[in-house]
């Protein structure tokens, strides 16, 4: 059994060497752990003292290519160096590496796919921009019950995966992963699983995705209307088409009601126009539904055989 521990990296030079030598090398049943650093385009030394703290592998993008592309190249990095977990901390220290054991224990013992560190359930981020914990809840909440599943945290990067959920992962995104990846495993019927942590977000810390609050809300809602989209479609599209419809026929009745008091359709035009409008829109939203739904069924045959040639690529 191997655990790869990764750490995306980028301009860490500070902390990342405390980081990795804080990162248990004994760990249960597992035999091997080993630490693996993906440098996102680091103009410091973030590489030469990742490799004199410890780590196993460093690879350096060369540049800044963003965090869902490292996170990517991450995946393949580890599947590639006969990962069965990974581990995905920041490199910065904000996250204890002793709990690398309470999030890979549930994958251990068959219990969750994907286990996620969570920051909010039972502790309080210290530290952390009000906005920013904010948002969090408020995009946990609401993808929550769109997607019928408690979800303690969206956003957090500190998880552990198993080697299936490594090979069955669609990760389209460049700007993060975190939503998406979510998202698409719960899509996937993939067990996930939160594991209350602490968490310190230290004074002065700039984060690498949140560079103004506009632009976080902006790209994060597009990316996480993009993941709904592709796994419930249905839902999607056919909740917003059949409140259109039942509204047009509400509106209808109110209509019928009024023209047979005295037979006249001109006073009552309006009701009979806005019910046409909203049941022809009501009903493209239906039909969206059945056309996305038969793209997702097409993306599910396309995403079984990346399964099956990413498990031939990456043989043990």
């Amino acid at each position: 059994m191997r655990l790869i521990v990764n750490l995306p990296a980028f301009n860490e030079e500070a902390k990342i060497g405390n980081t990795i030598r804080r990162i248990p090398r004994v760990l249960g049943s597992v035999d091997e752990i080993l630490v693996q650093v993906i440098d996102d385009g680091s103009r410091d030394q973030t590489a030469a003292i990742a490799r004199e703290a410890g780590a196993d592998f460093v690879y350096s993008n060369g540049v800044n290519r963003g965090i869902g592309k490292t996170f990517r190249y991450a995946v393949e990095s580890a599947l590639a160096n006969g990962a069965d977990i990974m581990v995905n901390i920041d490199a910065d220290g904000q996250f204890d590496p002793l709990d690398i054991e309470k999030l890979v224990r549930p994958v251990l013992s068959g219990q969750a796919d994907l286990v996620s560190a969570d920051r909010f359930s039972y502790h309080k981020a210290k530290n952390i921009p009000w906005i920013k914990d904010f948002l969090n809840r408020f995009a946990a909440g609401t993808i929550g019950r769109f997607m019928n599943t408690k979800i303690s945290d969206l956003t957090c990067g500190f998880r552990a995966y198993s080697r299936e959920t490594l090979l069955r992962l669609n990760l389209p995104g460049d700007y993060t992963y975190t939503q998406e990846v979510i998202i698409d495993a719960l899509g996937k019927n993939l067990k996930v699983l939160w594991i209350p942590v602490e968490v310190t977000y230290f004074e002065g810390r700039k984060s690498r995705v949140v560079k103004s609050i506009v632009s976080y809300v902006s790209n994060s809602s597009r990316i996480i209307l993009k993941a709904v989209r592709d796994v419930r479609p249905m839902k999607f599209f056919g909740i917003p088409g059949l409140f259109l419809i039942a509204l047009s026929l509400a509106v209808f009745i109110g209509f019928l009601f009024f023209y047979f008091q005295d037979f006249k359709i001109s006073p009552y035009r309006n009701y009979l126009l806005f019910s046409a409008v909203t049941f022809l829109i009501g009903l493209q939203f239906f039909v969206f539904s059945l056309i996305a739904d038969m793209i997702k069924s097409n993306r599910k045959l396309t995403e079984d055989l990346m399964y099956l040639m990413k498990k031939e690529k990456y043989k043990k």
